[in-house]
């Protein structure tokens, strides 16, 4: 669709601001480290650049080189550095400005993960005027100054000349920047240019290269628009911002070509524009492609653009699931119960308690006994995105990705930790963790001295209002002799169904974003029943932000939360959750999605209604033709701006079947309904995200939609369609393809 064609729903007016701003004071890697082991005092630091990034050298040495690591010729680490920045470092001439809104310095002391537990500062949080870190913090969710990020590459080289016939070493990028894999073919060309030359003058040629790398053409996305970008497959989705961004660029090197050389402006003109631009739009808007220049090799990078919080480096969902699921699925091994943990009996899938012990803050151990420490590392960050689900958030912060044994009291000392480490040691020490995930074997297991589940108020409520629906003590509430099914009677979490249908999903080879969009929405839906909980055995939640407005009945509907068929299905469904979510009500994450919750609601443009709610009940339930009209209605009446439409389009994923269930207006009984849903979808089709759902909407639907439109034109005498103009086809925008035959009548 031509830009010069769409409407004022397309985009909101203004110039467009760039992530990663070219002037912006931020860097992309802040340290590049290199330590060694030397025979005779282990784990050395060797160097440290532009300045030593922590008094204790001997930790971070110990970090970059892994137990085992000289029985691998290469590994990978990652590890986490929490690093106030408040203050200038006196050894970092480049250290960023204080922003305006900073929590008080604590004496830029580095410590491994240790926990900040003050999560006060929301995620609002205000930056000097072209930095990053506003989006970090954003994306930390303010719980203190955005970690650091350390990838770690050792290589072991066989020596003849070294005592041990080998030499080990291992280089770090230091970065705050949530998507440090980017850097991974930079750590093997700068490694094994160090080897050969083992000086600083190194690190810095390859601290100058990332540094100089430029991200400034790619444009910062609302929440919205990230939410909405996350959940779609489409490769040209807001593709106009980027173009955008481009026309800006070329605006403002003509303008510098003019008041360099007044008269070389039209040639210069004329460069910028002729055929093979100097900038091109991406091929996939989901990555934003640059190049890094380091020893004269041009590196290719593409960065992420849809970044969401607790997703860090490069790991692979489909990759834990199959490593716990396989076992299970040949062999099943019941669990010990426990309330929190086994929400479907003993035999509850093993990546269910996972997410059950990540939700209600449990002790977490990866073990990959003479495995990589690479691979417990990506297990660990690959868990914190599958509780997380890129809604909740404190699970990172928390994490250790790479840990060892000399370490364990500073780990013992973090609630809720989750950690990866090789050391077969801690399986034999169950009171170190809660539950233990052996990578080799693929088999998790509760430890015997885990803490049982409390007995709460909530818990005493729930039995006294639905005693019917109560869960036992040990948070079982149905038969679990065997393997649990999907069916509807025996599994009333619907946990079951859930794993069928991901592992269903895997083996069709439908690809990582479509299972992390699966889990996000079970962990939307999970966070949903919680707040239905809460408001039936507390009378209110606090996960119901602005639940007194959509009840206020504006536009002719009222109504908010999660939707259920009928109070049959809510009282099971409640009660099979009972126990998970009040273990949830006491961690982190739940304090912190209040926060996120409250922030969100103050950015959204449509408050009025429950949008999700109000979806939902056209989805699930059979409506009345008054009911219907009321939300079709209160829809058409609401939905009009650019962000009204982008706050619709995420409760219409293309997963959740898009813009169908909005499209079954067209067929509703009366005219006025028909008209106002043809209204709303035309503003969604002249939207930039939103043509993309309307070109997948079913010809059965647009067949409809033109019909219904072409009695509007009629009884208006205009034969002039917006849709028409704008050339919202079936093809993409052409105004030809499928939309052309549907009003032809074919």
């Amino acid at each position: 669709m031509p830009a010069a064609q769409r409407t004022n729903v397309t985009a909101r007016g203004g110039r467009l601001r760039s992530r990663y701003p070219a002037d912006s004071p931020e860097r992309h890697v802040e340290y590049i480290l290199v330590a060694a082991f030397h025979v005779d005092r282990g784990p050395i630091m060797e160097h440290q650049y532009p300045g030593a990034i922590s008094g204790d050298e001997n930790m971070l040495a110990e970090l970059m080189l892994p137990d085992q690591a000289h029985m691998r010729k290469e590994d990978w680490t990652i590890f986490f550095l929490h690093k106030d920045t408040s203050e200038t470092s006196s050894h970092h001439s480049t250290t960023k400005p204080q922003s305006k809104r900073r929590k008080p310095s604590r004496d830029d002391q580095i410590q491994t993960n240790e926990i900040d537990e003050d999560t006060g500062e929301g995620n609002e949080t205000q930056t000097h005027p072209g930095t990053n870190t506003d989006l970090e913090e954003e994306l930390e969710g303010g719980e203190g100054p955005p970690l650091i990020y350390v990838l770690n590459l050792v290589n072991t080289k066989t020596d003849t000349t070294a005592k041990r016939g080998a030499v080990v070493k291992a280089m770090a990028i230091c970065t705050r920047h949530s998507f440090l894999h980017i850097y991974k073919p930079l750590l093997l060309l700068a490694l094994e240019e160090y080897f050969k030359s083992p000086f600083p003058e190194t690190l810095a040629a390859l601290y100058d290269a990332v540094n100089s790398m430029d991200l400034s053409l790619m444009p910062r996305l609302s929440s919205l628009e990230r939410h909405i970008l996350s959940a779609s497959d489409t490769k040209d989705l807001f593709v106009e911002k980027f173009e955008q961004m481009i026309q800006q660029r070329m605006a403002e090197d003509s303008r510098s070509n003019s008041i360099a050389s007044p008269d070389s402006v039209s040639k210069s003109n004329a460069e910028l524009l002729r055929p093979g631009p100097r900038y091109v739009p991406p091929r996939d808007t989901h990555e934003f492609e640059s190049r890094v220049i380091y020893n004269h090799i041009p590196v290719p990078i593409k960065v992420p653009t849809s970044l969401a919080p607790e997703t860090v480096g490069d790991f692979s969902l489909i990759k834990l699931i199959q490593i716990f699921s396989e076992p299970h699925a040949k062999s099943p091994q019941p669990f010990a119960l426990h309330a929190h943990l086994t929400t479907s009996g003993p035999h509850t899938h093993p990546i269910i308690v996972l997410i059950n012990a990540l939700l209600t803050q449990k002790r977490i151990i990866f073990l990959g006994h003479n495995r990589p420490s690479g691979e417990v590392a990506e297990a660990v960050l690959a868990a914190c995105a599958l509780a997380s689900g890129t809604i909740l958030r404190g699970f990172t912060r928390h994490a250790f990705p790479y840990t060892d044994l000399t370490k364990i009291e500073d780990l013992l000392n973090v609630p809720g930790f989750i950690a990866g480490v090789t050391n077969p040691a801690f399986a034999s020490h169950p009171e170190w963790w809660d539950i233990l995930c052996d990578v080799p074997t693929g088999r998790m297991k509760i430890s015997h001295r885990i803490d049982p589940a409390p007995v709460t108020d909530g818990f005493l409520n729930f039995q006294q209002q639905h005693p019917n629906f109560a869960p036992t003590l040990n948070g079982s509430g149905l038969s679990s002799s065997g393997p649990s099914t999907a069916s509807a009677s025996n599994d009333p979490t619907n946990d079951a169904l859930f794993i069928t249908d991901i592992l269903t999903s895997i083996t069709s080879r439908h690809g990582e974003s479509v299972i992390r969009q699966k889990f996000r929405q079970y962990i939307a839906r999970f966070t949903r029943i919680a707040a239905a909980f809460e408001e039936s055995v507390y009378g209110a939640s606090a996960l119901y932000v602005g639940a007194s407005d959509a009840d206020a009945g504006a536009h002719g509907v009222k109504g908010h939360g999660y939707v259920w068929v009928d109070e049959n299905a809510r009282g099971r469904e409640l009660g099979a959750n009972v126990w998970r979510i009040e273990g949830w009500r006491n961690t982190r994450s739940y304090y912190a999605f209040i926060q996120d919750l409250a922030a969100a609601w103050e950015r959204w443009p449509i408050r009025s209604i429950d949008l999700a709610h109000q979806h939902d009940r056209l989805r699930s339930l059979k409506l009345s033709h008054d009911d219907s009209a009321a939300i079709y209605l209160a829809l058409a009446a609401s939905v009009h701006g650019y962000d009204d439409i982008c706050q619709l389009l995420t409760v219409t994923p293309e997963s959740n079947a898009g813009l169908f269930y909005l499209s079954l207006g067209l067929f509703h009984p009366e005219r006025r309904v028909r008209q106002a849903t043809v209204e709303l979808l035309e503003r969604i089709s002249l939207h930039e995200a939103g043509r993309h759902f309307w070109v997948q909407l079913g010809r059965f639907a647009k067949l409809a939609f033109w019909r219904v439109k072409k009695e509007m034109v009629a009884a208006l005498g205009n034969g002039n369609s917006p849709v028409d103009a704008a050339g919202a086809g079936g093809d993409g925008g052409s105004g030809g393809g499928l939309d052309a035959r549907v009003r032809a009548g074919k």
